[in-house]
């Protein structure tokens, strides 16, 4: 009996091809697994496509609400954000994905796994990482580093290898965007955004939202609540949370919302430049932050806002499985207790302006913030507060005129 691996398979050109390869060079039954985060479309056709590969199973497991409950959740609660402006998409898909896949290795008595990432991106570190926390005894295969065996270079290598093998496909070798998308986002990479200098054809670009220039002119309202730090209904209207983020995607993508362009730090030392489409995401992180403003106190916020880049470190260098991440999470899970209540605001070319927040745990108090002296607040008390809170700065000053009129008297 033929040993068998799983194969992280998305029908695309790479893991086509991968599959006749695999059983060409180690003589497995390549069991596919395609793990559905909400990819919509890209998931049509693929049983025929597998099989005609010459895969022996195809797994077609839809994690989506998963994916969303338990790891974009936890990033919109911790405001996680890696180098100010990327959302996490892929990155938190990834070991979702990857505890699929072990999974599905263990029910099949799989000795290895396959991925498909190449050899200077970061997913090769997620998956990889994420196999050796759950599964440290399932061999790890990765076709792109293994250039001893796996000599294929080009999208036109791969085509002629498929053709080989007869497998007849609907690929050709018209180059286009490198894109990975799930329900949360989707990023470009590739042609002109290779150059730094070049802007993005946004025209052909674009795949879930419009510019900003192309949005509505009249601004659209919306009301979100939520219930420690998870959201909870759109409008007046109850949806769990996957349902949450489509409509937040649909609203977001109109009103030109979430597009980021961004060169990013890989995990492996080089600087690359994408463009993200995280219509709804971004909606749901500011809407989030609205009601944090009103319910968390300043040193719990301060401490939370450097968990938050700390959390956005770990997951985007592929830790998910780790202590560490386990320790950040459950201290953002604790500062979201009293995270309940509504935010009103409004989406207009690209921007989402507030219209109102309201909390029963609001810590905001109108008698104290107004110019109006209140029982609560003396202002004479604040002589005595600035003069001990700028003694240091005071007592550094006069210090150094003293060392100064020395120095002169010399």
């Amino acid at each position: 009996m033929k040993e068998k691996v799983v194969l992280a398979y998305s029908g695309g050109l790479d893991t086509t091809a991968v599959i006749p390869w695999l059983k060409e060079t180690f003589g497995y039954d390549v069991i596919c697994c395609c793990v559905n985060c909400g990819q919509g479309e890209e998931l049509e056709g693929l049983q025929e496509r597998a099989k005609m590969s010459g895969a022996a199973k195809l797994y077609i497991e839809d994690i989506v609400d998963d994916f969303c409950d338990n790891y974009i959740v936890p990033c919109v609660q911790a405001n996680a954000v890696y180098e100010n402006k990327y959302l996490l998409g892929t990155a938190m898909a990834r070991p979702a994905i990857t505890k699929k896949l072990v999974e599905i290795a263990r029910k099949e008595g799989a000795v290895a796994i396959c991925h498909g990432a190449t050899g200077k991106g970061n997913d090769q570190i997620r998956f990889e990482l994420g196999i050796k926390a759950l599964a440290p005894d399932i061999k790890i295969i990765a076709p792109w580093r293994m250039t001893d065996l796996w000599t294929m270079q080009s999208r036109e290598d791969e085509i002629a290898y498929c053709k080989a093998h007869g497998i007849d496909l609907p690929f050709d070798a018209k180059h286009s965007y490198s894109r990975d998308r799930n329900l949360w986002h989707i990023s470009h990479e590739g042609l002109e955004l290779e150059d730094p200098a070049c802007e993005p054809n946004y025209d052909d670009l674009l795949v879930m939202s419009v510019t900003p220039e192309k949005a509505p002119d009249a601004p659209e309202y919306v009301t979100m609540t939520f219930e420690k730090g998870v959201p909870k209904s759109i409008n007046g209207v109850e949806m769990k949370v996957s349902d949450i983020i489509c409509k937040l995607n649909e609203l977001g993508g109109r009103h030109g919302i979430g597009i980021v362009d961004i060169v990013e730090n890989r995990v492996v030392g080089m600087k690359s430049r994408g463009v993200y489409e995280t219509p709804g995401g971004t909606i749901l992180y500011e809407a989030h932050q609205q009601l944090e403003e009103l319910v968390l106190d300043r040193a719990t916020a301060e401490v939370k806002k450097e968990m938050a880049n700390k959390l956005s470190q770990v997951i985007y260098e592929g830790k998910w499985y780790t202590p560490l991440r386990e320790a950040i999470q459950a201290f953002v899970e604790s500062t979201q207790e009293y995270v309940t209540g509504e935010v009103k605001f409004k989406l207009y070319k690209g921007n989402i302006i507030k219209a109102g927040t309201t909390s029963p745990y609001s810590l905001y108090s109108e008698s104290l913030a107004s110019f109006t002296t209140g029982d609560m607040y003396d202002h004479h008390d604040a002589d005595g507060f600035i003069t001990l809170f700028g003694l240091p700065l005071k007592v550094r000053a006069l210090k150094m005129q003293e060392a100064k009129t020395q120095s002169e008297s010399k």
